[in-house]
């Protein structure tokens, strides 16, 4: 199976989204990031799925609409690990720092 690395920086992307989701009354907080978490696991499994971009970078898409959120991710087949480099809120207009 795949290795994942998650990135330091996570912790950060994920407060972030957690802030934005009790600012916005959304329900169940903890059990949505506890979905992107486990939406992460995933890639141990397929580490191909998500979207190509540039730079050997790819974009798993977990949720949908204003749920949705999308981590940025690196595969390396040599050593088969995948790191998770960023997450953001789907509506984002893109990854800071990453």
């Amino acid at each position: 199976m795949t290795r994942l690395v998650l990135a330091r920086r996570l912790g950060d992307d994920l407060a972030r989204i957690e802030a934005h989701l009790r600012a916005h009354d959304s329900s169940d907080v903890e059990a949505r990031l506890a979905e992107v978490l486990d939406a992460l696991q995933v890639l141990a499994l397929h580490p191909l799925i998500g979207r190509k971009l540039e730079h050997g970078q790819r974009e798993l898409v977990i949720g949908r609409g204003a749920r949705g959120c999308v981590a940025l991710y690196t595969y390396d087949a040599l050593d088969d690990v995948v790191a998770v480099a960023a997450l953001r809120a789907q509506r984002e207009a893109g990854f800071s720092g990453a």
